[in-house]
């Protein structure tokens, strides 16, 4: 998958679903030594299907992925069932696409990944994480870059955020590992009771078993990450490549070579090292929460 951003193709569902898939599969037929017109013709189709489908260019069907499973040789059932299932949750549109009109493209297929994840390693720099957001706190951050916004549309992107949130308690969601610096929790979004309230909800989420949350201080000075916040993406399925998220201000670029990838998880745990330690934040949050507030 190269650099840069994502758009929706013909046929819905994530496009970056459809890319991790169709990259398993192609790496399947190579290390078989088939050439794509013959798995075009295992699927009455030709080999430029086969290829389209490869680069995720287009929907899969669940009959096509079951026989090139099996025309490839993978037998094992396990490995199977997470392929099709990939297979079908990149064809099916999700529960977001009801909020299209306020919905990116390039952030649709984050939302397609953040749901089949298992793992959401995420550094965060200037607010809190999105999945750990309140209700206020959200709105005032969402109305920070959609000043002109009618507050209908600001109200449906509140709601978008807070859905999001539900994958962290439903069973089989996945862990979020969340790094925040120290200054986003002392930067006054929304005013002083916004932020009382996110930081009493942060103490909450701390104790989520799907949650581990880090503060990283400001005595720890500059650290690996300082150049910006940043996702990885891990999954169920062994054979799927973690995929690293890196959000701009009207797109996105998703990685998922391994060097790009390698290099994202290095600077992910030299801020985890440089963090305090996940028992100590429910502590560091209690006094953050005494001081806010206080006159200077």
């Amino acid at each position: 998958m190269s650099a840069g951003s994502q758009e929706e193709a013909p046929g819905g569902g994530p496009t970056v679903l459809r890319i991790l898939l169709g990259s398993q599969l192609r790496k399947l037929r190579e290390s078989k030594g088939i050439t794509r017109e013959a798995a075009g013709y295992e699927i009455r189709a030709s080999g430029s299907k086969i290829s389209r489908m490869e680069l995720g260019r287009v929907s899969f069907k669940e009959r096509d992925v079951t026989d090139l499973l099996t025309m490839y040789g993978v037998s094992d059932s396990a490995e199977r069932d997470a392929l099709i299932g990939l297979a079908r949750q990149a064809n099916n549109p999700g529960w977001w696409q009801h909020f299209g009109d306020v919905l990116p493209n390039w952030f649709q297929a984050y939302l397609g990944l953040e749901a089949a994840s298992s793992l959401i390693r995420t550094y965060e720099i200037q607010f809190v994480p999105g999945l750990l957001q309140t209700q206020d706190y959200a709105r005032a951050v969402i109305m920070l870059g959609h000043a002109g916004a009618t507050a209908d549309e600001i109200n449906r992107r509140v709601d978008l955020r807070l859905q999001r949130q539900q994958i962290l308690t439903r069973n089989g969601g996945p862990q979020l590992w969340a790094v925040i610096d120290e200054a986003v929790l002392r930067r006054p979004i929304g005013g002083v009771d916004v932020m009382r309230a996110q930081i009493e909800s942060l103490i909450e989420a701390s104790k989520l078993p799907s949650v581990r949350l880090q503060i990283i201080p400001f005595q720890a000075g500059g650290h690996a990450a300082a150049g910006g916040p940043f996702a990885i993406l891990r999954f169920p399925e062994p054979e799927l490549p973690d995929v690293v998220y890196v959000e701009q201000l009207t797109s996105a670029i998703y990685l998922d070579k391994r060097e790009d990838v390698d290099h994202y998880a290095m600077a992910m745990e030299r801020v985890c090292i440089d963090a305090e330690a996940p028992n100590d934040t429910p502590e560091i949050l209690g006094k953050l929460l005494n001081e806010i507030g206080r006159p200077a």
